[in-house]
Parts: structure tokens; sequence; C-alpha cells
């Protein structure tokens, strides 16, 4: 991709993102989501592979269709208000059109059968942006918008993409697949908190990303796109192997490590709203998600295929990713005894 190209879209995905998380204004909002979808096309269909195009069609149309509810929400909103304002947005239409319009953006059961295909269309970089920093402008607008969205419609997608990302993760072989249902899964955690506690959502998005990059930074320095390669890899880089067990592990919620934080903090605080079986199901729904993240860790780490080279095991990459790689794999894994000044902020 020719860099003048890339320097375009990664300031235009910056964009969009700032124009977004710091508008009051819908319109100024609509236009950040638009410049974001549109930078990131030209990053998903750069390889001018069948399946890279097909993904940016598919990331096109639903997110221009997601773009137009957002528009049609507002305007509903405004003609009977009179309020074009993001935390303004009070007609019952408006409100359910909105719920609608984020779960097609960020991919929540019902409208997430996008997400794994143009995830398996895209590079692993791309993979990345496209499950974090393009989920971030919608969270934001959920955030700010967290107090007339529907309670029941938007606890029960919670709970089904909680359910059917685990569950349709299961039988995956696609590593990219595989982290578009892990995404869902979480999508869920964060979607049943955020009436209740919205910064409680920010934190669990934060650190969801910081544990999701860790792993897409280590896939792509290891070039593994399969459960087969993944095998292979440990005779190559054992050191980074074992970071991607436990960054999978953190990603699963396993009590030492920084992913357990979150999903304790959001079954304490739906326990406080008396909202015990909906913190019952999504907990026992997480053991899904914990069995392909098991199966991941297995793979990478516990399975050696018979080899019969005989070169040393390289432990040492001389490779500029290393240094980021380090520094947030240290903070997916390790920021659960900082969990008391956390929740002062929360």
């Amino acid at each position: 991709m020719n860099p003048y190209a890339k320097l375009i879209t990664s300031l235009s995905l910056l964009l969009g993102t700032t124009i977004t998380i710091s508008s009051n204004h819908w319109m100024m909002a609509w236009t950040g989501l638009e410049i974001n979808t549109l930078a990131i096309i030209p990053l998903i269909s750069k390889s001018h592979h069948p399946r890279a195009i097909e993904a940016a069609i598919k990331y096109f149309l639903v997110q221009a269709a997601a773009s137009t509810l957002v528009l049609f929400s507002s305007t509903i909103n405004a003609w009977h208000t009179g309020q074009w304002d993001l935390t303004q947005l009070t007609h019952p239409t408006s409100c359910l059109l909105l719920t609608t319009a984020i779960a097609m953006k960020l991919g929540l059961v019902p409208f997430h059968f996008w997400f794994p295909e143009v995830l398996q269309g895209s590079s692993l970089t791309t993979a990345l942006l496209l499950s974090t920093v393009m989920k971030f402008p919608p969270i934001t607008i959920l955030y700010m918008s967290s107090h007339s969205l529907n309670p029941t419609l938007l606890t029960t997608m919670a709970i089904a993409s909680a359910a059917l990302g685990g569950w349709m993760g299961l039988n995956q072989t696609q590593i990219r697949k595989i982290l578009a249902f892990s995404s869902i899964s979480h999508l869920g955690w964060m979607s049943i908190i955020i009436i209740y506690n919205p910064k409680l959502t920010l934190l669990t998005f934060y650190l969801y990303s910081l544990m999701t990059a860790t792993v897409f930074l280590i896939l792509n320095t290891t070039k593994t796109m399969k459960l087969s390669t993944i095998m292979i890899s440990w005779t190559k880089t054992p050191m980074l192997n074992a970071t991607l067990m436990l960054a999978l592990l953190s990603l699963a919620g396993l009590p030492p490590l920084t992913g357990f934080l979150p999903k304790w903090l959001i079954i304490h605080e739906l326990t406080k709203q008396e909202m015990t079986v909906a913190a019952t199901v999504i907990a026992m729904l997480s053991l899904l998600g914990l069995f392909f993240y098991l199966r991941l860790a297995y793979y990478s780490t516990i399975t050696l295929p018979p080899n019969s080279t005989n070169h040393m095991k390289q432990w040492h990459i001389n490779k500029l990713t290393n240094t980021p790689i380090a520094i947030i794999a240290s903070l997916s894994m390790l920021l659960l005894p900082l969990s008391p000044m956390i929740l002062i902020s929360v």
C-alpha cells in the first residue's frame, strides 16, 4: 500500500474517532462515524484478494445501514423535542432505533453476522483495528446516551451476544474468527452494564482492547492464522507463545490476570442492581469462551507436533514490535494488583 495512502487513512481514522468522541451534536457524531467507515475500507481491501474485497463490501453495507439508522433516530428525536444534543435523546422510538443502530455498528447479536466474515477477510493488523479502534466511537455514543437506552432490549442482546460468542467460537479453526466471536462475547459483557455503570463499560473496553492488542500483535509477529500453524510456531518463538498463552487466559478472565477484573466488577455491579439471574447466566456463559481460550492456549504451548528440524530455538527476534508487545503484554497480565486504584476512578 502506498505510504501516502496509508498516512491519509490513518489520519482519517484518528480524525473520525476524535470528532465522534468529542461531539455533543448528533450530526457531528454521525460525521465522525462516516469518516471512520470510509477510512478503514482501503485497509480492509488492500490485499486485493476476493475475500478481502467481499469483506470490505460487507463492512461498508452494514456500517452504511447503521449510520442511516443513527441519522434517522436523531432526526426523529429532533422533530419531536427540538434537541440535537447527544445526551437529550428522550423519544422512545429514537431510543429503540439508536440501540439497534449501535448494536449493528458493534456487532451485537442479532446483528453480528458481518463481523466474523469481515475479520476473516482482513489482515491481522486491520482485524486489530476493527476489534478495538473502530468499536470506540459507537461505545462512546452508548456511554453518552446510556440513560435513555432500552434496558430490556440491551440486556437481552447482551446475554444473547455472550451466549452466541461462546457457542460459535467452539468449532472454529481460523484464529481470526475465534477472536471475532470472542469480541462479540466481550461486547455482551460491556453492554449489559452500560445502563447501570457506564464508566465500568469504558474500563472493560480499555482492558479488552489491551488484551486483544497483545494477542493480535503476537499472532502478527509469528504469522499465525490457523490452529494448525499455531502448533508449529512454538519451535520458532517459544517466549512469544508462552506470552500468548497468558494473554489468552487473561482474555478468558482467569483470576490472577488482568481480564478477571472487569468480569468480577460487572458481576458485582449486576448483583447490587438485583440482577442476580442475569449475573449468574452471563457468568455461566463465559465458561463457553473459557473452553476455546483454553484450546488456543493448549495448542500454542502444550501441543508439540512431530518435528524433524535440528535448528536451535530462536529465543530472540530482531523486530521493532518487541518493545510494544512487551509493554502491552505486561499490562494485559499484571494489572489486577492495581484494582483498588482503578476502583476509585470507577
